[in-house]
């Protein structure tokens, strides 16, 4: 599936929306079936574009939640204040439209079942989606690797796909961290992540896990720094991240 997915990422084709649900205040999971897909790796993404009447198009990336060999893919989308796709997606696109798709893309950000090492996920944010795209694929492969994940959102109500996490937490652990608002009865006050909670909530460097770290640049850039000053190996810290450098 692997080769076959990595050549196909330079044909546009169209999905029709079949599902979506809002996953918090502001973001929204999208399933579509777009026919020869033919499926993605745990961790992949998507272009896609919308074309105005006047012919202008718009192109954005989004990451893959799912992760199999079907037609089907699902997104989740956080809609972003001045974005010119993210608020027509989470606030206008309804089920039997259609969308443009390309990919699916990238070969570096992907875990795949046959993989037997310790795995730390670090999510922050609407980052969480391909990170749950690996979660996915470890529950259906009936995968032994360690999976591990720090996720780090603003409130209990921004937690993207809450009720699947939840009920998957016997094939993983997990830690989540509330920068500003935290649940009724939570044992910590909020806070950001840092690099002493990275220390003691992440599996160590001894360990030699692989780590995928996505989210906004800025996080992703002071994790990355904080993951190698704690020892691990940078060639095993895997990130992907949006936004402004």
């Amino acid at each position: 599936m692997a080769g076959a997915a990595l050549l196909v990422v330079g044909r546009w084709k169209s999905g029709r929306v079949v599902s979506t649900r809002e996953e918090t205040p502001s973001g929204r999971s999208i399933v579509l079936d777009v026919p020869g897909w033919g499926g993605n790796i745990a961790g992949q993404h998507v272009d896609v574009r919308l074309t105005a009447e006047d012919g202008y198009t718009a192109t954005r990336s989004y990451s893959i939640a799912s992760a199999d060999g079907s037609d089907r893919i699902e997104l989740a989308v956080d809609r972003l204040p001045d974005g010119e796709v993210s608020p027509f997606l989470v606030d206008v696109l309804a089920v039997g439209d259609e969308l443009e798709v390309r990919g699916p893309l990238g070969g570096w950000f992907v875990w795949k079942p046959e993989q037997t090492e310790p795995v730390q996920l670090i999510a922050g944010g609407s980052g969480i989606v391909p990170i749950v795209a690996m979660i996915r694929a470890h529950a259906a492969a009936g995968s032994r690797a360690r999976f591990e994940l720090l996720y780090s959102v603003r409130t209990p109500s921004d937690v993207f796909f809450a009720s699947e996490l939840e009920g998957l937490t016997t094939t993983y652990g997990r830690t989540t961290v509330y920068t500003r608002e935290v649940p009724t009865g939570w044992p910590v006050l909020p806070g950001r992540v840092t690099r002493e909670v990275l220390a003691e909530h992440t599996i160590p460097a001894s360990e030699r896990p692989s780590v995928f770290v996505c989210g906004p640049t800025g996080f992703v850039e002071a994790i990355a720094d904080w993951l190698v000053e704690l020892g691990h190996d940078p060639a095993r810290v895997k990130t992907e991240r949006f936004g402004g450098t």
